[in-house]
């Protein structure tokens, strides 16, 4: 087994590369503006550190967000193109899980929650188990919105007031491609099904079709 992880869900770059048995390279850069410029070097910096090329891997694992549109399409796109060129499985996971698997120790047994940048002086964010498991499905509120109480993870409560002072705050700020490797190899080796590899937005796009001309009387 030799699995590929990688997000660009946020502002982190994060590439990772698991064998089987444990993860043998990793690699994090944080830049919002230059994922398409920094995903592939970071993806073959990772398999020549590991002595391996793209026919070796068994599999792709990849962050499906939610995130912003641009960042986010290129991580899919990647991981699509690899997925159908050498004929690998791709396992889409949401990055809000990630940092759940990231996070639920320091939540010490409690409820949690994952809340990230949705920009817009919004955020993206889901409650979850002591075990990381997801509770909620992932929703875009203003910060207010968030349920209070709960110890929270994520770049949220690292740029809004509201969210700090509304819980502990804990866990990192972005995903790991390492946490999001060691759970792309547990489900491959478990036999669990590839999750589909789509961005989740949830955000109509800006654009919008036009409707139908007014009528100009005079």
């Amino acid at each position: 087994m030799l699995i590929l992880a990688f997000d660009t869900a946020t502002p982190a770059v994060t590439v990772a590369l698991h064998d089987g048995a444990r993860v043998v390279g990793h690699e994090t850069t944080i830049d919002a503006r230059r994922h398409g410029e920094l995903l592939a070097p970071s993806i073959a910096a990772i398999l020549a550190g590991a002595g391996a090329g793209t026919a070796d891997l068994t599999g792709v694992a990849v962050g499906t967000g939610p995130g912003p549109y641009t960042g986010l399409r290129v991580g899919l796109v990647t991981a699509q193109v690899l997925g159908s060129t050498l004929g690998i499985r791709v396992d889409g996971i949401c990055s809000l899980d990630i940092l759940a698997a990231q996070a639920r120790h320091e939540a010490d047994g409690r409820e949690f929650i994952v809340a990230t940048d949705a920009r817009r002086r919004e955020v993206y964010w889901a409650r979850f188990g002591p075990d990381g498991s997801r509770l909620t499905d992932p929703v875009v509120t203003l910060p207010a919105q968030v349920p209070a109480g709960y110890p929270i993870a994520g770049e949220g409560p690292r740029l809004h007031a509201e969210l700090a002072a509304a819980g502990e705050m804990i866990g990192p700020r972005y995903p790991a491609a390492e946490a999001l490797a060691v759970i792309g190899a547990d489900r491959a080796a478990r036999g669990v099904p590839p999750g589909p590899a789509e961005p989740l937005y949830l955000r109509r796009p800006d654009a919008r079709e036009p409707g139908r001309p007014k009528r100009v009387t005079a």
